[in-house]
């Protein structure tokens, strides 16, 4: 059973506000439809339960992958159990700085790419064990999502690049190919994040949506810089875990309801009557 994460400190800073709107979208809209179809989905290291048994037949953590959370979410699928996400909401503290944010999404990124390289290693039996459907969910989820990010910068430098010189560059059937492939790309990663974190922030009643959306670009350049990071850890360093730290957070979103009670509190006990010792 995996519950439903969101971020509690939204407020912080932009990019924890951005890291709100990708986790309702994840949690709120991508998981539970993975779940309700009977798809493997990779798990989030937050609010798991589990029966004993389950983790005993797959062989409990992987203490080689920094994303182990992801790996047994597979692991587990491939064992023919199946993953719900319940409606429970676990609050979690989101990295409000640049440089910790891109440690932790650093090593998500490399924890996944461990996850594909191990779980493809035999790809005949990974389909006989999950599924063809179950195959495009995984390679969907964790490969789709490093590919555009690796990606992502690569073909908007080329379009940058294809209009900012006009008709001087190579009007081959091959550059336009590669022009509309990028355009298909950004458009429907655009419109698909855009879509699901729209759905996401309106289940969660998240406000400041057109504050989010307009950033989701600049993300997408930050979710790129953890990627291409992640892959060069990957070969120099696979098993570097550098470590997020918590207890950081500026504001919360339950903190104002007891800031609320503490002064009801207060004045009802001054109005106690005060009995002296004899």
């Amino acid at each position: 059973m995996q519950a439903r994460l969101a971020i509690d400190n939204v407020a912080d800073s932009w990019i924890t506000r951005q890291f709100a709107a990708e986790y309702a979208a994840h949690f709120d809209v991508v998981l539970p439809l993975l779940a309700s179809a009977r798809l493997p989905l990779p798990l989030g290291g937050t609010s798991n339960h589990f029966r004993r048994a389950a983790l005993d037949r797959v062989g409990a953590w992987d203490p080689f992958n920094v994303a182990e959370d992801a790996d047994l979410g597979v692991r587990l699928a491939r064992s023919g159990w199946r993953t719900l996400v319940i409606a429970s909401t676990t609050d979690e503290e989101a990295p409000r700085t640049a440089g910790a944010w891109l440690r932790q999404r650093t090593r998500w990124y490399k924890g996944w790419m461990q996850t594909l390289l191990v779980h493809g290693r035999a790809p005949r039996r990974l389909i006989g064990e999950i599924g063809w459907s179950g195959m495009f969910s995984f390679l969907f989820l964790l490969g789709g999502g490093l590919v555009s990010a690796l990606m992502h910068p690569v073909f908007a430098l080329a379009l940058a690049l294809r209009w900012s010189f006009g008709g001087e560059v190579d009007a081959s059937p091959a550059s336009l190919l590669l022009d509309g492939l990028g355009i298909l790309v950004l458009l429907t990663g655009y419109g698909a994040t855009m879509f699901c974190t729209i759905i996401g922030m309106r289940h969660r009643r998240l406000s400041g949506l057109w504050r989010v959306l307009p950033l989701i670009p600049l993300y997408w350049l930050m979710l790129s810089a953890a990627g291409w990071r992640a892959l060069f850890q990957l070969i120099a360093a696979p098993q570097r875990w550098e470590k997020t730290e918590h207890g950081l957070a500026r504001t919360s979103r339950r903190r104002p309801v007891r800031l609320r009670l503490r002064p009801a509190r207060t004045r009802a006990t001054r109005r106690r009557p005060t009995v002296k010792p004899r």
